[in-house]
């Protein structure tokens, strides 16, 4: 059993974030054209979506959103035999920013590279996190950080978004010894 240990985003805090990581991808692609949001499976297709939304009031053109299910490239958990997905020729030379909620050690941002990948020959990808939590085993970084939140190991991260929990919220979980 898992004890809140603190609340560290409200969802003023969530939302002030993925409005900064927009401006943030606008100012580095000098635009919104030609990208392509990639949300990891589950929570991050939800802030890939509201990235979009807010990408597209600011630009006036929405960017496409697509679901990114990284289970059959991942090394770290059992594959479920889950069949790869066709190629995407929306992914062809595009600008391709993956969207987690979470970075953690890495892992689920290899697989997804490698998943983009396997459906097409992306321009760029760049990766958009809600909060970077360190214990990286993997050399990967994050170009957009909604907040740096440095944690132990005995500690989990959950990100609470409206369109899966009903409330928006970050919270540092303290694991039971």
């Amino acid at each position: 059993m898992a004890e809140q240990k603190a609340v560290i985003m409200d969802a003023d805090s969530v939302r002030r974030a993925l409005t900064r990581i927009a401006f943030e991808i606008i100012e580095r692609n000098k635009g919104a054209e030609n990208l392509l949001l990639a949300g990891i499976k589950t929570r991050g297709v939800f802030l890939a979506e509201r990235i979009a939304k807010k990408l597209g009031e600011v630009e006036g053109r929405e960017p496409p959103v697509v679901t990114l299910d990284v289970t059959p490239w991942r090394d770290d958990k059992p594959r479920a035999g889950a069949p790869k997905p066709p190629p995407d020729p929306r992914i062809e030379g595009a600008t391709v920013v993956l969207v987690d909620d979470v970075l953690y050690t890495g892992r689920t941002v290899r697989a997804a590279i490698e998943a983009v990948s396997h459906q097409g020959r992306a321009g760029r990808i760049q990766l958009a996190v809600l909060i970077d939590r360190g214990h990286r085993e993997v050399p990967i970084r994050p170009d957009y950080i909604g907040k740096n939140l440095p944690t132990s190991r005995g500690e989990r991260v959950c990100v609470r978004l409206t369109e899966v929990d009903g409330t928006d919220n970050v919270v540092i979980l303290r694991n039971d010894a």
